[in-house]
């Protein structure tokens, strides 16, 4: 048998990597963090246990890579969906309401996400952050920014700023009102993106 090329040797270490990353996923959105061991992850993800630590550095790496990834994955599809739009206000419309989304559907996993950013080891570059950052930049350039270096942290922070006031225990923002203030930010009219039932609070955007 002849050996394996680089090529199909890189995309099953890709592929290793993803199965890992949503195994990771999929286990601590179930059991929570602290419950979730690396020997759990591998096994779901049906990888030898070392390779969790060939590609990841520890659990709070792995688990920001992962919770990166999906929220790529997730912004992409909402960017994609049909029918497609190349509109700058629809497309930054669709990326708020698809981060806000995941704090409402996934929120164990992105409470445990927003908590491990605030540790002392901080945010985690990797490349699934990195595919996340070029989207949220090219929406923010599609948008009609003048400054995107400036303005996409701007908005990444206040993405970051909303998903922690959804989960806030005891005391938890309604999201339709973070969307308000979100798109009355950004001038974006309520119809657009994915609106929730019952219209704007207030009746304020239009």
């Amino acid at each position: 048998m002849s050996p394996r090329s680089a090529s199909v040797n890189e995309e099953l270490r890709r592929r290793s990597r993803e199965r890992l990353l949503q195994a990771t996923v999929e286990l601590v959105a179930e059991r929570g963090y602290e419950a979730t061991t690396l020997g759990d992850i591998a096994d779901r993800a049906g990888a030898a246990r070392g390779l969790v630590s060939y590609y990841f550095p520890g659990k709070r790496q792995l688990l920001q890579s992962a919770v990166h990834r999906l929220m790529h994955l997730t912004l992409e599809a909402a960017l994609e969906r049909e029918p497609r739009s190349d509109d700058g206000r629809e497309r930054l419309a669709r990326a708020i309401d698809a981060v806000l989304g995941l704090a409402r559907d996934q929120p164990l996993l992105m409470r445990t996400h927003m908590a491990g950013i605030l540790t002392a080891e901080g945010f985690v570059r990797c490349p699934e952050q990195q595919r996340l950052a070029e989207l949220l930049r090219d929406t923010v350039a599609r948008y009609g920014s003048p400054d995107v270096d400036a303005d996409y942290p701007l908005l990444r922070a206040l993405l970051m700023g909303a998903v922690v006031a959804v989960l806030l225990p005891g005391a938890p923002m309604p999201l339709a009102r973070l969307r308000a203030e979100l798109f009355q930010r950004y001038g974006l009219e309520w119809e657009l993106g994915v609106p929730p039932d019952g219209g704007p609070p207030g009746g304020t955007i239009r």
